[in-house]
């Protein structure tokens, strides 16, 4: 390119490179002075341009060439281009003839800062596109050193800056629960389950209705809230209790008894209401005391056994070694869903862990700790628990998705509600009860 101002040149017809003036002998124009023939630097009334400075502090000074609106034809380029159409390396509607047919370039453009101050230029006008390349702040290293424009040739790959890798997944605890105070609740419960076991009988039976109360109220509030089920909460807590002090004091006949008396309350106590949705509501109060205060009674029946402590200590660790023996075989083995659409977390190889471990449990504790019991019946015992106990956690799941929630409740951290924790235990106390009494008797 020519540094000299005085140096006019034109872009060719081959819109290629820069080349410098060659004389042309234009017709006379009336209009246009200075057109005379042989007048040079001017070409079909076009004049000479200044030169363009992008900064003051620019290494080099170049010539912006004049941009012809008709060049007009040129008998070595073929047929004339439409008019008033520009094309060349710097427009992208064309490619170039030395460029491969169907290649395409990748060009990264700075982005336009609107707050950018504009170079000055002479005259204080700015120049055009200063504002896209702003001079560094002069707080910053490379203030007062040359600020180059970039440029980008035909052919010339440009780096595209390639996004941010994204963020290493933070690895998620298992079922969304705090595994520490999940612990610490667990550890508290078993404290007081074991203190009031051995301690006083009947202290341990108050922990039982406790559990059963706030368990019918967290289940008939999720009904109430989702559901707009209104299951009678006065009758089933008198009821509640009622079954489990039968069951301890006279037997299961007298505990049978009091469940169909909480129905018969829950009927009448729902006549108070309207009748829209009466028959909906009783169902509900009837199943809710079925499903949590008269399979709780089978725990008050086991208790009220001369080895009752015992009995109680069997039946739940074999109960907790179902659900923990499952979740350590399906963390780190399990690969076949059990039952997806219910509970996605749940696998066959970890139900296998669980039958295996509760059955382990069984057999052990069976045979030091229960009278006149026998490994064997130990392995029956926690096979059966283990089967029930996952059946029991399958049904509340199944009925936690039809109410939408994920848990019953909020008491208990790390765990949900008292409901959450008793999901495995209710069905599974009636059928330790069952093989204890035909093993060893009542």
């Amino acid at each position: 390119m020519n540094d000299a101002p005085d140096a006019p040149g034109y872009w060719g017809p081959s819109d290629q490179q820069y080349q410098p003036y060659r004389p042309y002998q234009p017709a006379a124009e009336p209009g246009v002075p200075g057109a005379a023939a042989g007048d040079p630097g001017h070409r079909t009334g076009h004049s000479q341009q200044p030169p363009v400075y992008w900064g003051g502090d620019a290494e080099q000074t170049q010539v912006m060439p004049p941009v012809p609106a008709d060049p007009g034809p040129d008998p070595a380029e073929g047929p004339a281009r439409e008019a008033g159409r520009l094309s060349g390396p710097l427009f992208r509607d064309e490619q170039p003839a030395a460029a491969v047919p169907g290649a395409a370039e990748t060009v990264v453009l700075r982005a336009i800062a609107d707050d950018a101050a504009p170079t000055p230029g002479p005259g204080g006008q700015p120049y055009p596109g200063a504002s896209a390349y702003p001079a560094p702040p002069q707080n910053h290293p490379a203030a007062g050193q040359p600020h180059p424009v970039p440029s980008f040739h035909p052919g010339q790959e440009t780096p595209v800056a390639q996004p941010d890798p994204q963020p290493q997944q933070q690895r998620k605890q298992r079922g969304g629960r705090n595994l520490q105070a999940a612990i610490g609740v667990g550890v508290g419960l078993g404290a007081v389950i074991i203190a009031a076991l051995f301690v006083v009988k009947a202290l341990f039976l108050v922990v039982v209705m406790a559990a059963v109360s706030v368990g019918i109220w967290e289940l008939t509030s999720r009904l109430s809230e989702r559901k707009e089920i209104k299951a009678p909460l006065v009758p089933l807590v008198a009821g509640g209790i009622a079954m489990i002090a039968t069951g301890y004091w006279s037997g299961v006949q007298w505990a049978a008894a009091s469940l169909a008396l909480t129905g018969l309350a829950v009927m009448v106590w729902r006549m108070a209401e309207p009748p829209e949705n009466y028959l909906r509501d009783i169902t509900a109060g009837v199943f809710t005391a079925f499903y949590v205060p008269f399979l709780a009674t089978f725990v008050a029946m086991m208790l009220a056994a001369d080895d009752g402590a015992q009995r109680i200590v069997l039946f739940l660790i074999v109960t907790i070694c179902s659900d923990t023996g499952a979740y350590a075989v399906g963390y780190k083995f399990g690969k076949t869903k059990l039952a997806p659409t219910i509970s996605p977390g749940k696998t066959r190889e970890g139900l296998a862990g669980g039958i295996a471990l509760s059955m382990l449990a069984g057999a052990l504790l069976m045979q030091l700790i229960i009278d006149d019991g026998s490994w064997w019946q130990g392995l029956i015992l926690g096979g059966c628990a283990a089967v029930t106990a996952t059946l029991g956690d399958l049904g509340e799941s199944m009925i936690k998705r039809d109410l939408g929630i994920k848990d019953m409740g909020t008491l208990l951290p790390g765990h949900g509600g008292i409901m959450d924790r008793l999901d495995s235990l209710l069905p599974t106390a009636p059928v330790v009860w069952l093989l204890l009494a035909a093993f060893v008797g009542s």
